[in-house]
């Protein structure tokens, strides 16, 4: 099937029909490229077998933190079984790229996404691309992150149904060649209802479902007070917060509508699952004790687990996980794709 015909205006049943679980370029060039380097991972088609090292994967993982992704990727090893060659230990595949760190556990990718609409991006694409290549079927994309509540205590989990911009559209907007091109923000509907089942009634917190709007800034966008610049009153401040939630939105962050728009127009499930800092309605900065905020960093990584258990237990794949080492296919473009990268500072 030809990357021109997917129907991205479909409904999620109708999409079906048309995706045969393969990840979906629109972007003619890059068969006619004699190799494409992914040099944001420090990865390339002509330089790895990226099938060999990535054709299992069934779900990619991204967070903004180089640290956090490395003990997600730690503590899904746990939960899903995963074991390594005696004598060795999980590696960063991107190291060379001083930028992104990946971590590959069997049939899970877990990875920084750094801060921010445009960090996440310029990942996204060579993430999906990456999945292209590796001739991946039906990944599932989900971003793992924190945010602030609106109306909502520090620690509540919240799981993405709309993702909406500061002007609350659901859309993410690109200049692109001096144009404002539009690409809807979609999630998929059952991933949601299917993270919001997996919730258990023992969990001492709470996880919930709603809007999250997205900003490209983490002070005057969010309307905080305490940043360099602030033109408005905490009444202005309290107004717009309060419009927020008539409006259902349950959260800020700044990654939602380019994650959901890009993996939509991909034909990829995604799903965002946040934990919130604070209730922005209580004040701005966070003030809790990094040991409680370290505990509820790890509350969507639980709730995420249990989604790629689930997943791994239907498909009988939770059993004889194996490692698979990385594949070189040419030294000699495996260390041209390491100075690449190494030069886009």
């Amino acid at each position: 099937m030809s990357a021109w015909n997917y129907h991205p205006s479909l409904s999620e049943e109708e999409r079906d029909e048309y995706n045969d679980g393969s990840v979906k370029l629109r972007n003619p060039n890059i068969e006619l490229m004699d190799q494409d380097i992914l040099y944001h991972l420090a990865l390339g088609s002509g330089s790895h077998d990226l099938q060999e090292m990535f054709g299992d994967v069934k779900f990619v993982c991204m967070g903004g933190t180089p640290k956090r992704m490395e003990n997600f990727a730690h503590f899904i090893m746990d939960e899903i079984g995963y074991k390594l060659p005696a004598g060795t230990q999980l590696q960063d595949i991107s190291a060379f790229s001083y930028r992104y760190s990946m971590y590959k556990v069997g049939p899970v990718l877990s990875i920084s996404h750094g801060m921010g609409v445009p960090s996440l991006g310029i990942l996204l694409h060579e993430m999906i691309k990456l999945m292209y290549h590796a001739r991946c079927k039906d990944p599932i994309f989900i971003r793992i992150g924190t945010c602030g509540g609106i109306g909502v205590e520090g620690g509540t989990v919240v799981i993405t149904d709309d993702a909406v911009d500061g002007l609350l559209r659901s859309t993410h907007e690109l200049a692109i060649l001096g144009k404002i091109v539009h690409r809807p923000a979609v999630l998929d509907k059952r991933l949601v209802r299917e993270l919001k089942s997996l919730a258990s009634q023992d969990d001492p917190y709470d996880t919930i479902v709603g809007k999250t709007m997205c900003t490209a800034d983490f002070y005057e966008g969010q309307g905080r007070l305490d940043g360099a610049f602030c033109e408005y009153t905490e009444q202005d401040k309290m107004d717009y917060l309060q419009k927020l939630h008539d409006f259902g939105v349950v959260n800020i962050e700044m990654e939602c509508t380019i994650f959901a728009a890009l993996t939509h127009y991909a034909g990829i499930k995604a799903a965002i699952v946040c934990v919130t800092l604070l209730d922005r309605l209580k004040g701005d900065q966070v003030m809790s004790p990094k040991e409680v905020m370290n505990e509820w960093q790890q509350r969507p990584q639980i709730l995420v687990s249990r989604l790629i258990r689930k997943h791994l237990a239907q498909a009988g794949h939770l059993k004889n996980l194996a490692s698979i080492p990385s594949a070189i296919k040419s030294p000699r473009r495996f260390k041209l794709v390491q100075q690449e990268s190494e030069a886009h500072e």
